[in-house]
C-alpha cells in the first residue's frame, strides 16, 4: 500500500522545503496546498481570486474549499500509485477527519517540524513574499496555535505524529526527517 503522509509546523518551519526533499527521496507525491492556491491565484480563476483575498488578511481558507481541492488532487493516478506527502493541509481537526474519510489506511504518518516562534517569523520576514507582512505573519501564527496545534493531538491519539527539531541548518533537519519516516516506510 502506498504510504500517505503528513508534515505539520508553523509557518516558515521549513515544511515546503522539506517536504520537497522527503517526497523525492521516498518516491511521493509532494501536495502543496499553498502551491496549488498561489497556483489558482496566479492564473486569475474564481477560486484563486476569493483566496487571495482571504489570504491577504492572513485568514485560512474555508475548509469547504481547501477539502474539495484536496481531495480531487488524492484521488488522481500518481497519488492513488505513488503514496502522497501532504503539506499545509491538514490545518483543523475538521480538515484533517474530512482527509482521514478520503484515504482510510493509507495516512500512517504526520511529521511536526518543531521549530520556536521568534525563529519562524524572524524567516519568514527574511524570504520577501508578498503575503509575509508582519501583520499577517502574526495572524496566521495565532491562527496556527488556535487551529492548528490541536492536531498534533488528533494524530497523537491515533499513534502517527512523531515531532522533529526544525532547528539547525535544512540537511541536518532532513536527516533527522529521514530517519523517522525510514522507520515507517520499513514496517
Amino acid at each position: 500500500m502506498p504510504i500517505g503522509m503528513v508534515i505539520l509546523g508553523r509557518q516558515g518551519s521549513g515544511k515546503g522545503t522539506q517536504a520537497v526533499r522527503i517526497a523525492e527521496l521516498f518516491g511521493v507525491i509532494h501536495i502543496s496546498t499553498g502551491d496549488m492556491l498561489r497556483a489558482a491565484v496566479a492564473d486569475g480563476t474564481e477560486l484563486g481570486l476569493k483566496a487571495k483575498s482571504i489570504m491577504d488578511s492572513g485568514d485560512l481558507v474555508p475548509d469547504s474549499v481547501i477539502n474539495g481541492i484536496v481531495k480531487q488532487r488524492l484521488l488522481k493516478e500518481d497519488v492513488q500509485q505513488g503514496g502522497f506527502l501532504l503539506d499545509g493541509f491538514p490545518r483543523t481537526v475538521g480538515q484533517a477527519e474530512a482527509l482521514s474519510s478520503y484515504v482510510e489506511d493509507s495516512l500512517q504518518l504526520a511529521l511536526n517540524l518543531d521549530v520556536p516562534i521568534d525563529e519562524v517569523m524572524a524567516r519568514m520576514l527574511a524570504r520577501g513574499r508578498d503575503d509575509d507582512t508582519t501583520e499577517a505573519i502574526t495572524r496566521r501564527l495565532e491562527l496556527y496555535e488556535t487551529d492548528t496545534a490541536p492536531l498534533l493531538e488528533w494524530f497523537g491519539q491515533r499513534g502517527i505524529l512523531k515531532i522533529v527539531d526544525g532547528n539547525g541548518t535544512e540537511d541536518e533537519v532532513f536527516d533527522r526527517l529521514v530517519s523517522v519516516v525510514d522507520q515507517i516506510v520499513r514496517k
